[in-house]
């Protein structure tokens, strides 16, 4: 029998924790050292919100400091011993001196902590349980109240510059500020949904297109914006877990970008660190092998990229903290191999070797399946979008020149592949790429093959010009989306890919009978495998909607799968996925 309580961490006090609890650390492999979750938490990646002076000046409506309790208001979690107290996990900082800013890992996101009889439980590259809008509409009010008026201008100064800071000085703050605060809020102000994505949850997909085509591409006079490109996100999905990110074949929900090596990892990573706050603004140049400079202004940490990559091979699914019944799990782990049909998930979660990707890595299969739930975030993949500073753009070997409008997909993608091929430049050197690009026309060169193979992965990892199936599937009846291997899901509630099913429990329920409404939040449910039903973290509520409203972004119809077993096979078969 697995051991009642995993690793435990010594001296890990939890601010946003209960006051007696003390954190601990679930299993997640010999791989997964303290070391590496110490670093996993602070690894810089290249996103840069704002100078950590002006975040740490600035104020909440109440009086008290933005930063007052590292975050974790929003559920953003504490990490023991840092000297940079008034940062939680997940939020690093980059630059130096008055250039040092404050930006966001992706442990921010993908960072778990669940509550259980006053214990706090972490789970490391799990679905984090935070409140990502509040803290963007938060940030965005707390600067726009320091350009309300002189005077809370004059204390916000104070604090970033010194009271003895002279005239020029705080002019050229305030233009900057004003610059920041014109850009951000317009962000804000066209994106942010009501209702809410509430805690859990977010539309990351529509928030990387909207500061990419939004804040990005725009003419430098116009502080780079392109307001009529950002959409309202509202088509919200579940965090991930990490724990196999890198091992399926395909990611992102809908399954759209190609996965398994260090390359594609980069390419899913670079454009995640597009969406959060990454400084990128391609510009025109003359050359033959790009017509765009997109390395020059583009503040992406690639060696923390690499880094952040290889840690995630590393992150093990967590082992099941409690106690399990093993032969009821044994019962269970049957009843999950049998057909679809008869209400079995091997089908489509059971572990199949995947594409070959890597001669140092397997793959998982990621299937991706339309399994009746909500369609709204297909319809996201076909939004498009003007150009801006990209058009005419292209870069080798993708066969994509962007129009004056194109889709927001392909911005991203000529976005992402230009960086990473003239990133890769340095390595792969010039004559090679000219050999690629020769390679395109004499196929059966084996010479020129084996220089273009170094760069076909890169078109794997978005299909540019909507030439894959997987694209032209969003435009079409109902959505497909990727069905992961279990491992650990027992820790990734909500359920779906909207989150609209708070627990396990309720997955295998009829789509009429699952909760109307649920306040998501850390406290856990054992019995019923996943949030449990009273919350005191939160208080927002996420209402959900039927089978008739199939694209609002919070419909929990759909995957009614298992729903009409009996219950003594339900009640084995979420013993088992306790269990792996």
């Amino acid at each position: 029998m697995r051991t009642f309580l995993a690793t435990c961490a010594i001296g890990a006090a939890a601010m946003a924790a209960p006051a007696a609890a003390q954190t601990v650390y679930v299993n997640q492999g010999s791989d997964w050292t303290p070391s590496l979750r110490q670093q996993f938490y602070t690894q810089d990646q290249g996103a840069r919100i704002m100078p950590i002076s002006w975040m740490r000046a600035l104020q909440l409506p109440d009086g008290s400091a933005f930063l007052h309790d590292a975050l974790a208001r929003y559920g953003y979690l504490p990490m023991a011993g840092r000297s940079e107290a008034d940062l939680p996990a997940g939020f690093t900082t980059n630059g130096s001196g008055a250039d040092m800013a404050v930006g966001m890992t992706c442990s921010a996101c993908h960072t778990r902590q669940i509550e259980v009889s006053g214990t706090a439980y972490r789970i490391d590259g799990g679905p984090g349980i935070v409140d990502f809008q509040s803290f963007l509409k938060d940030l965005d009010d707390a600067v726009l109240a320091v350009l309300a008026n002189e005077a809370a201008f004059d204390g916000f100064a104070d604090k970033v510059l010194g009271s003895g800071a002279g005239a020029s000085e705080r002019k050229a703050l305030k233009a900057a500020v004003e610059v920041w605060s014109n850009r951000f809020h317009t962000l804000i102000d066209r994106s942010l949904p009501d209702p809410a994505w509430g805690p859990a949850r977010l539309d990351a997909v529509s928030m990387i297109f909207n500061r990419l085509a939004g804040l990005d591409l725009g003419a430098e006079e116009d502080d780079f914006l392109i307001p009529e490109n950002i959409a309202v996100a509202d088509a919200p999905t579940r965090y991930p877990f990490l724990w196999n990110a890198a091992r399926q074949d395909f990611t992102q929900w809908p399954g759209f970008a190609a996965n398994g090596n260090d390359l594609l990892g980069l390419s899913r990573n670079l454009g995640e660190v597009y969406g959060v706050f990454a400084e990128f603004h391609p510009q025109p140049q003359s050359g033959l092998l790009f017509n765009r400079d997109y390395i020059a202004r583009n503040s992406a940490n690639w060696e923390g990229l690499k880094e952040l990559e290889q840690w995630i091979w590393d992150i093990g699914a967590p082992e099941w903290p409690w106690e399990l019944d093993h032969d009821l799990a044994a019962q269970g782990e049957a009843v999950f191999n049998r057909p679809s049909a008869e209400g079995g998930c091997v089908a489509c979660h059971g572990k199949k070797k995947g594409q070959f990707r890597s001669i140092f890595h397997t793959t998982f299969e990621t299937p991706i399946v339309d399994a009746g739930t909500d369609t709204r975030e297909c319809g996201v993949l076909t939004r498009t979008v003007k150009t801006g500073v990209l058009e005419g753009a292209s870069i080798p070997l993708t066969g994509t020149t962007l129009g004056a409008e194109a889709k927001a997909f392909d911005v991203l993608a000529v976005s992402v592949i230009g960086a990473i091929v003239q990133h890769s430049l340095g390595a792969f050197g010039e004559d090679s790429i000219k050999t690629a690009q020769a390679a395109e026309a004499t196929p059966g060169n084996a010479d020129d093959r084996e220089a273009l193979s170094q760069f076909e992965d890169l078109r794997k990892a978005f299909p540019t010009g909507d030439n894959d199936g997987r694209l032209k599937a969003a435009a079409g009846p109902g959505c497909k989306y990727e069905a992961r291997v279990l491992d650990g899901i027992w820790a990734a509630a909500p359920y779906l890919h909207n989150g609209s099913v708070p627990t396990l429990t309720d997955l295998l329920k009829p789509a009429a009978e699952r909760p109307a409404s649920f306040t998501p939040g850390p406290s856990y449910d054992i019995e019923a495998v996943g949030m449990a039903a009273e919350q005191t973290e939160f208080s927002h509520v996420i209402e959900t909607t039927g089978c008739d409203q199939l694209d609002s972004g919070n419909s929990r119809c759909g995957h009614e799968y298992g729903t009409s077993l009996p219950e003594a096979d339900k009640k084995a078969l979420l013993e088992y996925l306790k269990s792996i």
